[in-house]
């Protein structure tokens, strides 16, 4: 070798010898991603903001929360068909005392012919209008009392006593239907205030008042319906003050039931925030002095 010149030396494989290629994983293509709940993520047009995630869909709380906003929508139906069927049996017992001052004044003198058919006309129509709107109401508020039971369940933390299939068949069993609901509200209102699940339910004054007046209706409109039976015209007449008798006790009854369950879904429902007025503190006073924290020598702000 000579002296000044340099070499650099080149490690190289043997003939034949080369490494291995890489592996190629083969990954089957399993769509766009799916979330279970609507992504919040994303670049948002605030420079800063506290960091949002999106909520299990089925953890307690979203399910909790999504049965007391069904039984707040199902709630505001309900009193809907409630007030307005007070309100057509209010006319229909209206109509039937106009009827029946008509059967007295006709004892007399005849009756002119289009005040007799506007009469016949404003029964009917009450009468048909009631009954349809009475059967909607009763839908509605069967169809919350389904919801306000889950939702009672859930925030009581047992199960009701009586199952959900027998909720509907007792408001057509007769005599049945006379007790039974009283007790299935009693229940309800048991589990909305939170009681012990051993204690025995105690109706407050107001489902008191709603069932006495319940099971006064249906006695009511049975009498009504037996006595409409007769042919003589003086049970005829009494028919008459009978059926505007059961129409003022539908309306106490409507009235009573929109105020249940509006109190029973208010016990079951937080406090909406759009109905809350927003307070604003202006001044503190009597609080202590905050205590600063002493600067360290070193610190470079």
């Amino acid at each position: 070798m000579r002296p000044g010149l340099r070499y650099d030396w080149v490690a190289t494989p043997p003939p034949g010898v080369s490494a291995p290629a890489p592996r190629r994983v083969q990954v089957r293509y399993l769509g766009p991603p799916a979330y279970r709940t609507p992504p919040r993520w994303g670049f948002p047009v605030l420079a800063w903001r506290w960091q949002s995630t999106a909520a299990d869909a089925e953890s307690p709380e979203v399910t909790a929360a999504a049965g007391v906003e069904r039984v707040r929508v199902r709630a505001r139906a309900a009193v809907s068909a409630l007030w307005l069927l007070a309100v057509l049996a209010l006319v229909a017992a209206g109509a039937e005392a106009w009827r029946y001052a008509l059967l007295v004044q006709s004892r007399t003198g005849a009756l002119p012919r289009g005040t007799v058919r506007f009469s016949d006309t404003l029964v009917l129509t009450g009468s048909i209008l009631s009954l349809v709107l009475g059967v909607l109401a009763a839908g509605a508020t069967l169809w919350w009392l389904y919801a306000a039971r889950r939702a009672a369940a859930e925030r009581a933390g047992f199960a009701p006593a009586r199952p959900d299939w027998e909720v509907g068949p007792s408001l057509l069993i007769p005599g049945y239907n006379l007790v039974v609901p009283g007790a299935i509200m009693a229940e309800l209102e048991h589990a909305v205030l939170r009681r012990p699940a051993e204690e025995r339910p105690r109706p407050t004054p107001l489902l008191r008042a709603w069932w006495i007046a319940w099971a006064a209706s249906g006695l009511l409109f049975a009498v009504t319906v037996v006595w409409r039976l007769r042919d003589s015209v003086q049970a005829q007449a009494d028919g008459v003050l009978l059926t505007a008798a059961t129409d003022l006790a539908a309306v106490v009854v409507a009235v009573l039931t929109a105020r249940v369950v509006t109190r029973l879904s208010s016990l079951i429902s937080p406090v909406n925030p759009a109905s809350v007025r927003l307070m604003r503190v202006v001044r503190v006073d009597g609080a202590p002095a905050v205590e600063r924290a002493v600067r360290p020598a070193t610190a470079t702000r």
